[in-house]
């Protein structure tokens, strides 16, 4: 006699999460803006600030503005490190949008040498891109050139 699965393990089964390219974002930083508090209970902390942003897609295309962005990344001990990323962006026409994302990078073979892999969120207030808020968007990154960071954005659909 053959038992049943579960209900939940039916219901999961019926839904596989596809991904969609939702918009590319590249990311440069200063080096005059890098900041290494040292060891902390997180981990080895580095505040680098981020001085370009720019996310371009279909439905999407906008510039980094003003000057507070920065990733608060915490190494630790193993070499993974987990990033904390926050910044205002300001679309082609005109709309303010802020972006936040957090992610892991398994750096133990050294730092910049594997992907990041992030969940990001944005929030707007203008009417035209409040569709933003009820998305969750994951991307996976690569230290590039010159120690510019480019993320491949999908949206689940």
């Amino acid at each position: 006699m053959s038992q049943k699965p579960p209900l939940w393990a039916l219901a999961w089964n019926d839904q596989r999460m596809e991904l969609q390219p939702f918009a590319t974002l590249t990311l440069a930083v200063a080096a005059d803006g890098l900041y290494m508090l040292g060891a902390t209970p997180a981990g080895t902390r580095i505040v680098q600030e981020i001085n370009e942003a720019r996310i371009e897609g279909p439905r999407l295309s906008a510039s980094l503005v003003g000057h507070a962005a920065a990733d608060w990344l915490a190494i630790d001990a193993q070499g993974v490190g987990t990033f904390d990323i926050r910044m205002t962006l300001m679309t082609d026409d005109g709309a303010p949008i802020y972006l936040a994302y957090k992610g892991r990078a398994d750096w133990s073979s050294g730092m910049g040498k594997a992907p990041v892999y992030v969940g990001m969120e944005f929030e707007a207030g203008d009417e035209r891109y409040r569709w933003l808020n009820a998305l969750h968007l994951f991307g996976r990154g690569q230290v590039g050139e010159g120690g510019k960071l480019v993320y491949e954005i999908y949206e689940p659909v």
